[in-house]
C-alpha cells in the first residue's frame, strides 16, 4: 500500500475517532454514529488495498517482475 493511501486511511479514522467522542461527549447519537461510519469506511479501504497489493505481489511472482526476483 502506498504512504499516501495509508496516511489517508489513518486521517479518515482519527477523524472517525474523535467524531464518534465528541458526539458521546454531547449526547449527539448522528455525530457518534457518523464517526463509526468513518472508521469503518477507513478500514474497508485499508483491507482493499492489502487485497489490491496481495493481488499485485502475486501476479509480480509469476511474471517474474518482483524486485528480488531480479537480483
Amino acid at each position: 500500500m502506498g504512504t499516501v493511501d495509508s496516511a489517508k486511511h489513518h486521517l479518515q479514522s482519527l477523524k472517525g475517532k474523535v467524531k464518534e467522542r465528541v458526539g458521546d461527549a454531547t449526547d449527539n447519537h448522528s455525530l457518534q454514529a457518523e464517526g463509526i461510519a468513518d472508521q469503518a469506511k477507513a478500514a474497508a479501504g485499508k483491507a482493499a488495498d492489502d487485497v489490491r497489493d496481495a493481488v499485485r505481489g502475486r501476479d509480480d511472482e509469476r511474471d517474474g517482475t518482483r524486485d528480488d526476483a531480479k537480483n
